[in-house]
């Protein structure tokens, strides 16, 4: 059984995109690339149940389950193919985050992520801004709060590489919620170190956005990427 939090929100009233494709990965194990689909809104605080399928032909697959067998997500081994979003010196990075939208007008203010309206380790307060090119930067202070002896766990890991590409795509312009995520963390993730966040926004496909993120220690070393597609959502069914 697992349950999702209700402080690990994306919506009010469901999970964070990242952090529940987090979850199906951490549950999957593959070393490398994971691919995660969110097929329902992820309920809070809510029993849910994992299932693993047989690999057969095909790659094993990890389902996250409600006790009525519907199906919130899946979870196979992935593939990342774009390259990199590039390393945002730190002129960059505090250029995004003064430039960042959420300021001012924000869909999902509590969003574990980027919500504006959470505190320092309650959320992560990654606040990513327009750079230029279609793409945002912004800092990300890994909270002890977050770190089990030091390490920052996987789930909270994909939800720091979560909404750097929704601002891209520009939440602000549209609102989205994650459909699928791609994502593989290179190293682990330290409580205590300002990792640069960055966003690019690849391309649109009508309601879709296609868009990646990377997280890069200070030093330029990257330390975790991911690919993901957008869908974009009538406000009013998420308010």
């Amino acid at each position: 059984m697992v349950m999702i939090a209700a402080r690990f929100n994306g919506p009010e009233r469901s999970g964070n995109g990242g952090y529940v494709c987090g979850l199906l990965a951490e549950e999957h194990g593959a070393q490398g690339p994971v691919t995660s689909m969110l097929r329902l809104p992820p309920p809070l605080d809510t029993p849910l149940s994992w299932e693993h399928a047989p690999a057969g032909d095909g790659p094993a697959e990890v389902r996250l389950e409600t006790h009525g067998g519907a199906v919130v997500g899946t979870a196979v081994a992935g593939e990342l193919v774009r390259e990199p979003v590039p390393f945002a010196d730190d002129a960059t990075i505090e250029a995004g985050l003064a430039a960042y939208p959420g300021f001012h007008h924000h869909p999902f203010d509590r969003c574990f992520t980027c919500g504006t309206a959470r505190e320092d380790g309650d959320g992560l307060r990654l606040f990513t801004g327009p750079v230029g090119d279609g793409h945002t930067a912004g800092p990300w202070d890994a909270h002890p709060d977050f770190a089990v002896d030091g390490v920052i766990p996987l789930p909270i890991a994909w939800a720091a590489l979560d909404c750097p590409g929704g601002w891209a795509a520009d939440f602000s312009e549209h609102t989205m919620v994650l459909g699928r995520m791609t994502a593989e963390v290179l190293a682990p993730l330290e409580a205590g170190v300002r990792y640069h966040a960055s966003g690019r926004l690849d391309e649109r496909q009508g309601r879709k956005f296609l868009t990646s993120t990377a997280l890069y220690r200070p030093d330029g070393e990257l330390v975790g990427r991911a690919e993901q597609v957008w869908i974009e959502v009538d406000p009013a069914a998420f308010a």
